[in-house]
């Protein structure tokens, strides 16, 4: 995939639904995918209203991370607007892919977030989970302690660790939401990323390789896709 789809494809990727694209493109990725592949164009508020070849856990995760990211992030998911059309499988395909979102979230994100909080143990027993259920339990222990650790820093007034802790608390809550829920994986990111600066790279490395598992989308031209985002610019 070429690392400047924003600018081939032209297309601005907004937080958020949207009845139809504006001028300047102006949709979230899963919208910006249907325009791309020639489906007829519908909102998005959830992976629910995606089309069925769409991978619901891979729709899911896209979307949050679409209205977490800062607007000077967001490109970075436009090199997946070729991908989501035509990804859905059968559900053991589409479990395992919510399975990889967890533990790679656990193990790219909230270790290094552990690690920023002074957690090192913690970010260890993440970072090196041989599996979901081992990388599950780290982070049971991580928001358990995070939680301790806050609770510790605001009694002594210590506000910067207390905010750190805090977030290693509640992005370990969501990490354990996770292994049910993809949306949840964008949560973990989103709990992150103002501590751990390189988040939203990772979390679309995290996107990359839960869209690896299973069928994989129908080749769409690329100069095709580009006529369509343009012509639904022009349109609007």
């Amino acid at each position: 995939m070429h690392a400047d789809f924003e600018k081939i494809l032209n297309w601005r990727l907004l937080a958020g639904s949207h009845p139809f694209p504006g001028p300047e493109g102006g949709t979230c990725i899963n919208e910006a995918a249907i325009v791309a592949a020639g489906l007829p164009y519908r909102a998005i508020r959830s992976s629910a209203d995606c089309p069925p070849c769409f991978s619901r856990p891979i729709a899911a995760y896209a979307l949050g991370l679409n209205d977490a990211m800062p607007d000077d992030a967001r490109p970075q998911l436009m090199s997946f607007v070729l991908r989501l059309s035509g990804s859905a499988d059968r559900p053991e395909v589409e479990t395992s892919r919510i399975r990889r979102l967890a533990l790679e979230s656990i193990r790219r994100i909230l270790a290094p977030l552990c690690t920023r909080a002074g957690m090192a143990e913690h970010a260890e027993a993440c970072a090196g989970a041989p599996d979901l259920p081992a990388a599950l339990a780290a982070a049971k222990s991580a928001e358990w302690r995070g939680g301790a650790l806050a609770q510790e820093a605001a009694r002594a007034r210590r506000w910067r660790d207390g905010a750190l802790t805090a977030a290693v608390a509640r992005t370990a809550t969501a990490a354990l939401r996770a292994a049910d829920d993809a949306r949840c994986a964008a949560e973990v990111a989103e709990g992150a990323a103002p501590f751990v600066p390189d988040t939203w790279a990772r979390a679309c490395t995290i996107l990359d390789a839960a869209l690896a598992i299973g069928r994989q989308a129908s080749a769409i031209d690329l100069v095709g896709a580009r006529a369509r985002l343009d012509a639904a610019r022009a349109s609007a």
